[in-house]
């Protein structure tokens, strides 16, 4: 992009902004009433399938000792307690509300829309065939795994967002930096320093996940303070583009708190950590390589 054009964006950007209606007209024009449909029939279906007798719910259950084509695919929409499918479709609400709104806003809808197809039909499988990789005799169930491939898709969002309407002309090839920083930070929470076996897993990790950002950044030409300071600049001069950025932020970095507990242990089942660092990751990978080769250019 030449710098005269990207004067021009960047002028139109902050007229667009300036009172944040802006936003709410792209968005207005942007929502369609078939996505919001496929959007709300998510939680619809975990809300129907809960209804089914605990004995049938258990049945599509995927049992690792004896696992089905038919359980791969239908476990991650089974819960079999209240509390459990309440946290995943606030989640769900959470992070497909905000993924769609970033996706609209930045042009990028078609996108999202095929990330979220290939979420919730392929997934599935692809995930409860993982999960085999670590034997043991118990059953895996719930959405919290395509929930975390949502996550691992919103840096992806954000990015394409801050590039259409925070930083015009920005990269996308800063985003494994954050990928890496969100890989730290995912195992500070999930690998905690435990006095009783002087773990350190999660520190080194954390630490790895940091390097390993800067590394990156610096080897394609970026300066993160920098970076930094552009968008912390933008945002604060652009209203409504500034605050669904601030508001993707924290969801970036606040979900995987909710994903990854420090103790995993929770009313009588255990959270599967690694099926949820397998959504987030390869839900960041496989999309972010149809983003650079450009599969998916602005609608």
């Amino acid at each position: 992009m030449t710098a005269s054009s990207t004067q021009r964006s960047d002028e139109t950007g902050a007229n667009r902004s300036a009172d944040g209606s802006g936003l709410r007209r792209d968005l207005a024009a942007g929502i369609r009433l078939a996505d919001v449909l496929v959007l709300a029939a998510v939680p619809a279906l975990l809300g129907a399938v809960f209804t089914l007798p605990e004995s049938t719910r258990r049945s599509l259950a995927f049992a690792y000792t004896d696992p089905t084509l038919l359980t791969a695919f239908t476990a991650h929409y089974v819960h079999l307690a209240p509390g459990h499918l309440a946290g995943n479709v606030a989640g769900y609400v959470l992070l497909a509300g905000a993924g769609y709104a970033l996706a609209v806003a930045a042009g990028y809808r078609r996108f999202f829309m095929v990330a979220l197809a290939t979420f919730l039909l392929a997934f599935p499988f692809v995930l409860s065939a993982l999960n085999l990789a670590v034997p043991r005799n118990a059953i895996g169930f719930g959405f919290s795994g395509i929930n975390m491939a949502l996550s691992g898709l919103l840096p992806l969002l954000l990015g394409v967002y801050a590039r259409e309407r925070i930083v015009p002309g920005a990269s996308i090839r800063a985003l494994p930096a954050v990928f890496f920083g969100l890989v730290g930070w995912i195992a500070l929470l999930a690998l905690p320093l435990s006095a009783a076996d002087l773990g350190v897993a999660g520190i080194a990790t954390g630490v790895a996940g940091a390097l390993l950002a800067v590394l990156y950044a610096s080897s394609a030409g970026i300066s993160i303070r920098a970076s930094a300071a552009d968008i912390a600049r933008a945002v604060a001069s652009r209203p409504g583009d500034g605050e669904l950025f601030v508001v993707g932020a924290i969801l970036v970095v606040g979900y995987p708190v909710v994903g990854f507990p420090t103790d995993p242990a929770v009313a009588g089942s255990v959270v599967n950590l690694y099926v949820h660092f397998l959504g987030f990751c390869l839900a960041f990978i496989g999309p972010f390589a149809l983003l650079a080769t450009g599969t998916f250019e602005e609608e």
